[in-house]
């Protein structure tokens, strides 16, 4: 579970709520389904006509990465490099065959299968940054599509404004109605903010963090995988991967994976 989601969230509603009680007001008195159905689904409904069917329908999923911890693994990372540059350098690059099968991460494994069959650096190089790109293209049309939300959602307040007007200034002999229409003209702006600056844009933010963090690792295991091909000493290649981390990071995995 990823904390600082959830400490967003709940400051940001939060904050909302104290505003409104602190103001003398009723929770009730911000509920209004009208406004639910033109904000929340009016704009769900309408990313349909912007992208894909699938990340539309997928959308839900990608928000829910947002709330998970991804798990980047580095000093695993560049400790597993460091291991299988030492076998390499002892016992020749086929004796990672083994090592290669046992690999969790699937990136790092067809680069150096690559490797072991003796493909030229070039040809690793470019495969293995041609699969990031792509990776990053997919992340991307998701993101995208979250940021889209938090954009379209305001819009769909302010239509919802428009109609409640509409329907206020047309039955303005009906007093009855004037309350209900002006609810839906307010509120549907307030919930079209909301879903925009306390939801959608965070969240899509959180997702471009997220990659930029993944394609980071890739391309930290690129260079490791190269460096084991051109048979790096195994402390040159620890320099090369602690690079890509921040100084704090890297005080801390330098200890572990440089101790002797």
């Amino acid at each position: 579970m990823n904390l600082s989601t959830i400490i967003g969230l709940v400051g940001c509603f939060g904050m909302v709520l104290m505003g409104i009680f602190t103001g003398g007001n009723s929770i009730l008195t911000f509920v209004d389904i009208p406004s639910v159905l033109i904000v929340v689904l009016g704009s769900y409904f309408a990313l349909f006509t912007f992208g894909s069917l699938s990340d539309a329908l997928g959308i839900f999923g990608t928000i829910g990465l947002t709330f998970k911890t991804p798990s980047l693994n580095e000093k695993g990372i560049i400790t597993k490099l460091m291991s299988m540059s030492e076998k390499a350098r002892r016992e020749g690059l086929l004796a990672l065959e083994d090592e290669i099968q046992d690999l969790d991460d699937e990136f790092m494994q067809k680069g150096l299968r690559l490797v072991v069959d003796g493909t030229d650096a070039e040809v690793v190089r470019a495969l293995m940054e041609t699969e990031l790109s792509q990776t990053q293209e997919r992340h991307a049309s998701k993101i995208s599509a979250v940021n889209m939300w938090g954009t379209l959602a305001p819009g769909l307040g302010m239509l919802g404004t428009v109609i409640g007007l509409i329907g206020m200034l047309k039955n303005l002999e009906d007093k009855s109605s004037l309350g209900p229409n002006m609810a839906v003209a307010l509120i549907t702006t307030l919930y079209g903010s909301m879903m925009a600056n306390l939801l959608m844009i965070p969240w899509s933010g959180k997702l471009k963090s997220n990659d930029a963090a993944e394609a980071k690792v890739k391309e930290m295991e690129i260079e490791g995988v190269l460096s084991i091909q051109s048979g790096d000493n195994p402390r040159i290649l620890a320099m090369k991967l602690l690079s890509y981390l921040t100084p704090g990071e890297r005080k801390v995995v330098e200890a572990e994976v440089l101790k002797d």
